[in-house]
């Protein structure tokens, strides 16, 4: 069954806000809970399609991936590289903790008390096509979040934990009557940690997290192609409260080459030859990504004729062996020509002309 689309699932508008998307799940989860619609699979399936929908839509990083590249933006695609294996686990994870932080479903309140993995980050990767066909190191600035290295996280004053709260006991819940419906929802007063902060970490101000700037390097494989995405595991945001850490997806973007193209595997370059070099023939050097290569160009070439090398295009990621290296002749009409230049076209003219001359026919003769 084909994808469908995550605004589609929640009934919004491509535009609209973080607080209208929140709101759209919020009824939909009401409606399709399990707990209220017992043994219903269809009212099942809806309730944890809502789900995935917002776990994407409702985090701005991983809605903004998926407006620019879709759903396979978010999970392995065969035009991607690399391991991907892990990633529908970290976007469509954590079910519970979402209604955790809207209701209270899910025993104990979810995962908002315990430890919770960090979140992904997606960083856009400029490149050569020089870099992409031999590969490259790159040395990415990251900006993320981690734990306070004052606190451990905590958000408490070193030597002053946090109290239990009172409104909730330390449960983190507290629970509202709704007729014969009986709601758990998040504590209002400790936000469902079961703990309030009285002296916060000066560092944090009671955050338990921290911005910070990491530099670290890539390393891109040669063969690498324009929308291609690359996971670093572990170099995402600090995981919560001892959670693991999140990853880092590289998003590969090509510039432009002003002598080279690229067409899937092939690499194609477009060499202007003379006429006498087409009619002729010639051997030519250029430069090319991996060094120098000699290209022989045979009598009698036409305008526009291939030339293909094997074996000298990009590598193939997602199989064995590379592309072709393409070369496309342009014949050049030559201009700014000399008095014996255009003396030389004129014989030659006049040769051609001859040539195609056809024989005159004798006449016929009446006797």
């Amino acid at each position: 069954m084909a994808q469908r689309d995550y605004y589609e699932v929640l009934g919004v508008q491509r535009d609209s806000t973080t607080t209208d998307i929140k709101k759209a799940y919020r009824q939909l989860a009401l409606k399709y809970h399990p707990d209220r619609n017992p043994g219903d699979a269809e009212a099942e399936n809806n309730f944890k399609e809502a789900s995935e929908a917002y776990s994407v839509l409702g985090d701005e990083e991983k809605r903004r991936i998926y407006d620019r590249y879709g759903i396979d933006g978010l999970r392995n695609s065969s035009r991607g590289f690399g391991d991907f294996s892990n990633f529908s686990d970290s976007v469509f994870s954590g079910f519970e903790d979402i209604l955790g932080s809207f209701f209270g479903f899910g025993g104990g309140g979810g995962q908002s008390r315990g430890s919770r993995r960090g979140r992904d980050i997606g960083i856009e990767v400029n490149i050569t096509l020089e870099e992409a066909y031999n590969g490259i190191e790159k040395e990415l600035e990251v900006k993320r979040e981690k734990n306070c290295d004052i606190c451990d996280g905590s958000g408490s004053e070193p030597g002053r934990p946090a109290e239990p709260c009172r409104q909730c006991g330390g449960t983190g819940q507290t629970r509202v009557t709704h007729g014969f419906f009986s709601i758990a929802q998040t504590c209002p007063v400790c936000s469902g940690a079961g703990k309030v902060i009285r002296h916060p970490c000066e560092t944090c101000h009671g955050k338990g997290r921290v911005p910070e700037t990491r530099h670290i390097k890539v390393n891109i494989p040669a063969g690498v192609d324009k929308g291609n995405r690359l996971r670093i595991t572990g170099e995402g945001e600090g995981g919560v409260k001892g959670g693991r850490s999140g990853d880092l997806y590289a998003i590969i973007n090509i510039e432009e080459d002003n002598k080279y193209k690229r067409d899937s595997s092939d690499l194609i370059y477009e060499l202007d030859i003379t006429f006498a070099q087409a009619a002729l023939g010639d051997e030519i050097k250029i430069d090319t990504f991996w060094g120098h290569e000699k290209i022989k160009i045979h009598p009698e070439s036409q305008n526009r004729k291939i030339l293909r090398i094997k074996g000298k295009g990009f590598k193939n990621l997602n199989g064995w062996g590379k592309g072709d290296f393409i070369v496309i002749l342009n014949v050049i009409t030559p201009t700014n020509l000399s008095k014996k230049e255009k003396e030389l076209f004129r014989q030659l003219r006049e040769i051609e002309q001859e040539k195609h001359k056809e024989p005159v026919k004798e006449s016929s003769r009446f006797f």
